[in-house]
């Protein structure tokens, strides 16, 4: 394919595990042509010097001063919350046809108090906000491209709403009292994971965090109340496993009327039967990350308890793929009519 015909993009933020991931598949990914990877540190440096995996000759490591945003189409943004919305300030009046992909959470949040609040981060692109659009793909790809910004949602979020949101819809599940309980590989956390967990033995345990208040919660309160206009009342308990990546989350649900398990799944299955991405598996089937580490999917299976109307549903991604990078791609492939499962399969 000619060079002329690639969609120019650069990534911000290309050296952390969120960054590395997204230049891997945008480097095998057929319409795009990587012209900026850009970070504050190892300026020169090769990207294959922080991931063997990377084998295509890419542009080494710049500043962000030095990207001419003329003669880019997207610009991809991985970096820690408060930064993206700084440089998309400078840059969206100036650069009109310039895209964005923040997988950051500064757009994630639409109630500017609920962000700073929950970031203890103020917000310094406020105007902003009314350009983007929060993009779980399934739920946004007949919206997107009436945006430049997009949203990619957190991975506990994700992993959360792909199961509920259609079940919610429907009055399937009592929405009085679930509870959420997801567990998360520690690149989740970033290269600073170190700073942000002190527990003993942090790489051979597992560690429960955040119970009443973590940050997370107003984003799952805000997109189920917008995907299905009903205040859902939830307990969300994350936790830190031993394992480089991969979420697990088993949300705890009472079926409304009596519905069987059965009905649950088939809704699910019929609901994602035209999305290539999500894998509604048997009635009971066992679940673990496993099968979903390094792949744009999501497994779902509904597994019934020894109290009849009450069932687990697991739900199970890779936080650095589809809870991140790969959903990132599978939203840049619907903003330019691209086949959605483009460099994904």
């Amino acid at each position: 394919m000619s060079m002329y015909n690639k969609k120019n993009v650069a990534v911000v933020g290309a050296t952390g595990y969120t960054g590395l991931d997204l230049v891997l598949m945008l480097s095998k990914h057929p319409k795009i042509n990587i012209k900026y990877l850009c970070a504050t540190k190892n300026l020169g440096k090769k990207i294959s010097f922080f991931d063997k995996r990377i084998k295509k000759s890419l542009p080494k490591i710049s500043s962000v001063k030095k990207v001419n945003w003329n003669n880019l189409d997207l610009d991809f943004l991985s970096l820690p919350n408060g930064e993206a919305q700084n440089l998309i300030k400078k840059t969206f009046f100036k650069n009109t046809k310039l895209k964005y992909i923040d997988i950051s959470a500064d757009f994630r949040i639409l109630k500017v108090k609920n962000y700073e609040k929950n970031y203890k981060i103020k917000h310094k692109a406020k105007k902003l906000i009314k350009h983007s659009i929060y993009s779980i793909p399934e739920f946004s790809k007949n919206d997107i491209n009436n945006y430049r910004i997009i949203s990619n949602p957190g991975c506990y979020p994700t992993s959360i709403q792909i199961p509920l949101v259609p079940l919610i819809k429907k009055n399937l599940i009592k929405i009085n009292n679930i509870t959420i309980d997801s567990k998360s590989g520690y690149s989740g956390a970033g290269k600073n994971l170190e700073k942000k967990f002190t527990h003993k033995n942090l790489y051979s345990s597992i560690f429960a965090y955040s119970t009443k208040n973590h940050r997370h919660v107003c984003e799952i309160d805000q997109q189920l109340f917008r995907y299905t206009n009903k205040k859902v009342n939830f307990t969300f308990n994350p936790h830190l496993l031993p394992t480089f990546r991969g979420i697990l989350t088993s949300i705890y649900v009472q079926s409304n009327n009596n519905r069987s398990g059965n009905s649950i799944r088939n809704y699910l299955k019929k609901y994602y039967k035209d999305f290539k991405f999500i894998k509604i598996l048997k009635m009971n089937s066992p679940l673990g990350s496993g099968n979903v580490l390094n792949t744009n999917n999501c497994e779902i299976s509904i597994c019934e308890t020894r109290i009849k109307s009450k069932f687990i549903i697991f739900s199970a991604l890779d936080n650095l793929v589809k809870g991140a990078s790969g959903q990132a791609i599978q939203n840049m492939n619907l903003l330019f009519k691209f086949p959605e499962t483009l460099g994904l399969k």
